[in-house]
Order: C-alpha cells, then structure tokens, then sequence
C-alpha cells in the first residue's frame, strides 16, 4: 500500500507532536555537564600523556647512556 504525499505530511506532523523539546534549564544543565567532563577528560589525557612522555624518556636515558 503506497502512501500518498498528504498521508505523509498527516504522519510527519502527528509524529512531531509527539516531541517533547528539553526545556531551557534541561539544556543549560547538559551543556555545562558536557563542558566539565570534556574539561575533566582532558586533563586526565594530559596527565596520562605526561607519565607516558616521562617513562619513554626514562628509558631511552638508559638505553642511550
């Protein structure tokens, strides 16, 4: 059974309804929840690339002589 280009439009407009949209507050809280933990994970990169860094220079001192 095709559906016709009014059904559709009918379908879509009756499956927008149904949306509920994050109200303002929902979205601020979101936002800040994504920057601190990009801010936390970034950090932690940093951190983990530090010790990485530090360990090859370890032994590459000792290997070099």
């Amino acid at each position: 059974m095709k559906t016709t280009p009014a059904q559709f439009v009918r379908q879509v407009k009756q499956e927008v309804a149904k949306i509920t949209w994050p109200t303002r507050s929902e979205v601020l809280q979101g936002t800040i929840t994504v920057a601190i933990m990009s801010v936390v994970i970034a950090l932690f990169l940093f951190l983990v690339d530090l010790i990485f860094a530090g360990a090859i220079r370890l032994l590459l001192d000792k290997v070099g002589g």
